[in-house]
């Protein structure tokens, strides 16, 4: 180990260096330095160390370390590398870690366990831990049930300020590491309020919380997808909100740190569905990589023979007129990309609930009118360049209406196909991008070919 390895942490302040360094100890197993070392770093930046590791190292960075590995650190890790850690780490030290975090990060850890050793590391936890964690696993996946901690402060209305804040300072230990506000609960445990703790700490002790509680703007149930108790935290600004049960009854709270990831998982789900990917870590293998891609590969393909099917009805045409085998690629290029810039929009628009009501409809409208404009100025602009190369008037006409055809179709076609799929129940960012494409495939090489086959032949 180099002298630099040795000196304290602290010392070490540029990124690489320290990677440079933790490779170095992992590979001398260097427990007490790495140990050190991560117990140092922020959560969130040792996470993101370790991550740089390959996978190998990472698995025995993960192994030395054992149960001096910070339950922090183990929650900050992204899925896969969490799910490596896990499968590394004994049950003695999972269950160890789980017992340090809030109920929320230690579902996300027992979600990674098979059901078998999902058993032997709640065996390792007390009988009441076990309940709380064994109600949550009852939830599915991305609802609020998964994402909710149990841990939270909630006081009856006819408490006094001085009355919370004692209680809360005797039960510290039972409350979340971090929270925003009390809850205000009725004697059925329904909420009915709360009360900011900034609030709380300005407020003279002997004054109830029923005076100064705020009135909830949420309406978080147990079994709501993630993606709506996402939109409610923006619209509605909140750092943390309360979980009701189906009866209205408080039973757990969501806080904006988990919010944020479900939020970045949503953007990317919907950026990779556009893209046609269904996955895209870096720590995915070639095999992974290629079955995120290949199925929807196989789609295109199917797509593009439809679009080359259309094709082969003007082979005559094609056959009389080489200029239009050479200008076909030009309508195909920017009706695709007219109709991929109007989907873009409205899946966004979709998931940030801006295409309710009548929004849809000036949404079609205006995007219509932006195929329009944007079509009348393309059709002038490729027809005096079609003009210009070949010197042919009906030639530059009939690329100019195909142009101007496609690109109206292209804004028609961009967000009525999301709308329409978001109406029959599909998710737009999925399936929109095979049909629009291919529907402005069809359109351009239709409009262009059969203009040409009626106007030059």
């Amino acid at each position: 180990m180099s002298e630099r390895q040795e000196s304290d942490a602290e010392a070490v302040s540029e990124p690489e260096a320290l990677l440079e360094d933790l490779q170095h100890a992992v590979l001398e197993g260097n427990k007490v330095w790495l140990s050190e070392t991560i117990e140092q770093l922020h959560p969130a930046d040792a996470s993101d160390l370790l991550e740089q590791l390959s996978t190998e190292d990472f698995e025995t960075a993960v192994e030395l370390l054992g149960g001096e590995l910070p339950s922090e650190v183990l929650a900050e890790l992204r899925d896969e590398y969490r799910e490596d850690a896990v499968e590394v780490l004994s049950d003695k030290a999972v269950a160890d870690a789980i017992d340090e975090m809030d109920s929320d990060d230690a579902t996300a850890v027992l979600e990674d366990l098979d059901d078998e050793r999902r058993e032997r590391v709640l065996d390792e936890l007390e009988p009441e831990d076990r309940a709380v964690l064994e109600a949550n696993l009852i939830y599915e996946e991305d609802t609020a049930g998964r994402l909710m901690q149990r841990e939270f402060l909630s006081a009856p209305e006819f408490w006094t300020v001085g009355q919370t804040i004692d209680f809360a300072r005797d039960n510290a230990e039972d409350l979340p590491t971090d929270f925003y506000e009390v809850y205000v609960v009725d004697p059925m445990h329904k909420p009915l309020g709360y009360v900011l703790l900034s609030q709380l700490l300005r407020t003279e002790r002997d004054i109830k919380l029923a005076d100064i509680m705020e009135t909830f703007d949420s309406d978080i149930r147990v079994d709501m997808d993630q993606e709506e108790v996402a939109y409610q935290f923006q619209k509605y600004a909140l750092a943390s909100a309360p979980v009701k049960d189906p009866n209205g009854r408080l039973i757990g709270m969501i806080t904006v740190d988990d919010m944020v990831h479900v939020i970045q998982e949503e953007n990317t789900e919907d950026l990779l569905a556009l893209a046609g990917v269904s996955s895209a870590d870096g720590s995915d293998t070639v095999w992974e990589s290629v079955k995120a891609r290949a199925p929807w590969l196989a789609i295109n393909l199917i797509t593009a023979f439809i679009a080359s099917g259309i094709i082969s009805l003007f082979e005559g045409t094609l056959d009389r007129l080489v200029q239009l085998a050479i200008l076909m690629p030009v309508v195909a290029a920017l009706a695709g990309n007219a109709g991929s810039q109007g989907l873009t929009v409205a899946v966004r628009a979709i998931a940030e609930r801006e295409m309710e009501g009548k929004a849809s409809r000036r949404a079609v409208v205006r995007e219509t009118l932006t195929g329009l404009v944007n079509g009348l100025i393309f059709a002038v602009g490729v027809g005096l360049i079609a003009f210009f190369w070949f010197w042919k008037v009906d030639l530059a006409v009939v690329i100019g209406v195909a142009m101007f055809a496609s690109f109206v179709w292209a804004g028609i076609s961009g967000i009525l196909v999301p709308l329409t799929l978001k109406r029959l129940g599909a998710d737009p960012a999925v399936a929109s991008s095979v049909f629009v494409l291919t529907l402005t495939d069809v359109m351009a090489f239709f409009s262009f070919l059969g203009l040409a086959t009626l106007v030059l032949l």
